[in-house]
């Protein structure tokens, strides 16, 4: 057994869950909660799916008490919003109206998502002739100048005035509906939707503020420039490499808006020391992203789907593989990467350098197991390359042809039985039937390699990828057990190649491997826990900092994480191939074993576990600007309690205060390993107590 196989081990836990009263506790108390973001209802990038994921937790918590604010954009809100007026008796309605009268063009309604949220989208065409006096009201306020011709910043100040304004009126017309003193809450994403909470500080309304960064806006500009960037963060002359990228503007925003928050939260531990260096203020709060769970009712459920998923994928590797299937798709195992076509940050140049490693130890170790990785980065291409369409074509001409001749064949049979004897082999298959296959086995030979890419990139010579697979000689040999695949496109059903969606890709594969030097927090890998696939990450994102965190041993539920911060770049190489390489020693059983405990951490990433610390964000601005409320005490959100494995003490790990409270030992849930999985394993069970049998 490997030394990765003896890490799976039994697991207890508890399932608890704060309670949800879908508002009424809010209302009681006249709590409300607006998040104010760039990208509510309007997808551009990784925040859309933080808030979207989040609706469904916020709504059963907070009801209608619970409202987002975002710029009205047509295109999105054709799909995803449905516009309607809100009660005639709601506070909101009377600002809404109260703003309009003023010409403002201010749309309600309801967000199509889970929870279906109630949102308010702002046209800020409707006030950009007043785009002049709002920057210099606000470069009087604050002393940052913001350039005329960033259209970015002009509409970030626009979207800010809108909402600071509408949320000022809110909090005097609240007041009329009820006795009790409002207690509202304001929490601001990104230094986008910024301007509305400085304005909002410097104008004294009575409105507890919290601002949260994703991302540091100078980090992404540092590490994109190739940078030793964690290893420097307190030599950096913040400024002067501010100014440099010509974003010292936008700089300014951020950290005023992080300044003047009554608290500020980041979405990981890492981000936070990031912004302790760059905005100088270090976090109050850190608030993990979560994700919408959906649990399965059986356990068998999400391994079914692995094996449709996988059979899919495999349709394609016979196209794209066509004369040179000289591997067995029962022994191939699939990795993949996937994002934002940052070479460095998201980690391909290592995901790279560790396949050509791990090529060379199957080679060495003469193993008959096959690894196809994938690359899936959005490139700039030409079109799909002729060749892959070429195999799609071939092997369904063959499959097609297969399934003629075997309803002909059964038909020959049935008639040939009841005549009361046997039918000899040929009676089967004609001569004419024989041509035809031999032509479908003509037509699938061919002397050139299976194509690394999937489209004909632009540029290739200058793709990073394409250069990264040559330098390493990663070229799909019938020698190399490694084979890679560069699909420079987002997976979507009406793909020709894969006709699958990127969740039904997800699931088909056996690892997601994600070594990124920079990566705030990290989707992808949570992504693939929550569908059940094992993952690698490292301890630069904020996903690998949360699991390490809270699970003891990580790898022992498919969560690899690789030390790209306090190793050199060398030693992060081989530690990637070395897990990469242990993985694919795992037998199919083990695998399986693993993905259902990978699955069971999906409850750690669930936003009715994590939810709770925005309410402790919430909890600690209300504070500051009522300080008679008191700081809630958080329990009964639950927490899952992941122990180490068998062969080390079983102390779970330590975490902080803030997290909920663990697990009691002796659960009956499912996450039990059974009695099968111990055996297989090499564990067995004596009066209760588990122990090691080899």
């Amino acid at each position: 057994m490997s030394r990765v196989a003896k890490r799976f081990y039994r697991v207890d836990s508890l399932h608890g869950l704060d309670n949800l009263d879908k508002g009424e506790s809010a209302s009681l108390d006249n709590r409300w909660v607006f998040e104010i973001s760039h990208e509510a209802a309007n997808k551009v990038g990784g925040i859309y799916q933080v808030i979207r994921s989040k609706c469904g937790a916020s709504v059963e918590e907070l009801g209608d008490q619970y409202c987002l604010l975002g710029p009205y954009k047509e295109t999105s809100v054709r799909t995803e919003v449905e516009l309607a007026e809100f009660p005639d008796d709601s506070p909101l309605t009377v600002t809404v109206n109260n703003l309009r009268s003023q010409g403002w063009r201010v749309h309600p309604g309801r967000w199509l998502v889970d929870g279906n949220p109630q949102i308010i989208l702002f046209d800020i065409g409707s006030v950009s002739s007043s785009l002049h006096s709002y920057k210099e009201e606000f470069f009087e306020k604050t002393k940052i100048g913001i350039p005329g011709q960033d259209l970015e910043c002009n509409d970030a100040v626009l979207f800010g005035f809108m909402v600071s304004k509408f949320i000022e009126e809110f909090r005097a017309e609240v007041v009329n509906h009820t006795d009790a003193r409002p207690r509202i809450c304001a929490h601001f994403h990104e230094w986008l939707a910024g301007v509305g909470l400085v304005l909002l500080r410097l104008s004294n309304v009575d409105v507890a503020t919290i601002f949260t960064t994703h991302a540091t806006l100078l980090g992404r500009f540092l590490c994109a420039g190739a940078v030793d960037f964690y290893n420097n963060l307190d030599t950096f002359n913040i400024d002067e490499e501010a100014g440099r990228r010509g974003i010292y503007h936008r700089y300014c925003m951020e950290r005023c808006s992080a300044h003047l928050a009554h608290t500020f939260t980041t979405v990981s531990e890492i981000t936070g020391i990031e912004a302790e260096h760059l905005l100088k203020r270090k976090p109050d709060i850190i608030t993990p992203n979560g994700l919408n769970v959906k649990k399965f009712a059986a356990l068998h459920e999400f391994q079914n789907l692995h094996a449709l998923s996988k059979e899919k994928i495999n349709d394609f590797i016979r196209g794209h593989f066509y004369g040179f299937m000289d591997f067995d798709l029962e022994q191939t195992i699939y990795f993949f990467i996937a994002g934002r076509y940052e070479f460095g940050n998201k980690g391909a140049d290592l995901y790279i350098e560790a396949l050509a490693r791990l090529n060379h130890y199957m080679k060495a170790s003469g193993t008959e197991k096959t690894v196809i990785a994938f690359l899936i980065f959005p490139a700039k291409t030409n079109n799909f390359n002729i060749e892959s369409l070429r195999g799609q074509a071939i092997t369904k001409s063959l499959r097609d042809t297969i399934h003629d001749i075997q309803s002909k064949i059964g038909k020959r049979m049935y008639d040939i039985c009841l005549s009361g004897r046997l039918p000899d082999s040929n009676e089967l298959l004609t001569k004419e039937e024989t041509v035809r296959l031999k032509r479908c086995i003509y037509a699938a030979q061919r002397k050139t390699l299976p194509p690394i890419t999937t489209h004909n990139v632009q540029d290739d010579q200058a793709d990073p990828v394409l250069n990264a697979l040559r330098r390493c000689r990663l070229f799909n040999d019938p020698h190399d057990r490694v084979k890679v695949i560069f699909h420079p496109e987002f997976l979507s059903v009406t793909n020709p190649l894969f006709g699958m969606d990127y969740e039904e890709f997800v699931r088909g594969c056996h690892l997601g491997v994600f070594p990124s030097y920079y990566e705030p927090w990290g989707y992808t890998p949570a992504e693939c826990t929550v569908m059940g696939i094992p993952s690698v990450t490292t301890n630069l994102s904020g996903f690998g900092c949360f699991m390490a965190e809270h699970i003891a041993d990580p790898m022992s539920y498919g969560i690899y994480i690789i030390d790209r911060r306090y190793i050199g770049l060398e030693e992060s190489v081989r530690q990637l191939a070395q897990s990469l390489y242990e993985f694919v020693q795992l037998n199919r059983r083990q695998r399986i074993i693993q993905r259902n405990r990978t699955e069971r951490l999906s409850d750690l990433l669930d936003w009715r576990i994590l939810g709770t610390y925005y309410r402790q964000a919430r909890q600690h601005a209300l504070h500051k600007v009522y300080p008679e409320l008191a700081l809630e005490e958080e329990g009964g959100a639950g927490r899952l309690n992941y122990p180490r494995p068998l062969s080390e003490p079983p102390s779970p790990s330590s975490s902080r205060a803030t997290t909920p409270a663990p697990s009691e030992a002796g659960s009956e849930e499912d996450s039990i390993d059974s009695e099968a999985e111990l055996e297989e394993l090499g564990v067995t069970s004596t009066n209760g107590s588990v122990v090691s049998s080899r």
